[in-house]
């Protein structure tokens, strides 16, 4: 998932992407471990699983003087390797600090 916030006139002012799938480590480092030479255990599964709802909360400080924004958050899918990634969903939003 990426997230995107951009003012009024498309400056990017933020951008965080996050990523969802089950981790393999093993007790020595936190790096992932993947093949058959290493000995490896799920430790925690962050997948996003289907019809259940994943609250997340992100967070960008706003430059002075800025009081909204668009943010656009971007759904992909990758497979096998981070370069093939397949658009799942795409959403954008203004979000204004007045009321």
């Amino acid at each position: 998932m990426v997230v995107t916030a951009k003012t009024a006139d498309g400056k990017e002012i933020g951008k965080e992407e996050r990523h969802y799938h089950p981790q393999a480590t093993n007790c020595r480092d936190t790096k992932e471990k993947y093949g058959a030479q290493w000995k490896t255990a799920n430790i925690r599964d962050t997948s996003i699983q289907p019809h259940k709802p994943k609250t997340e909360t992100i967070e960008f400080d706003l430059p002075e003087g800025v009081r909204s924004a668009d943010v656009t958050v971007d759904l992909f899918y990758e497979a096998v390797n981070p370069d093939n990634k397949y658009p799942i969903h795409t959403i954008t939003k203004k979000v204004s600090l007045d009321k």
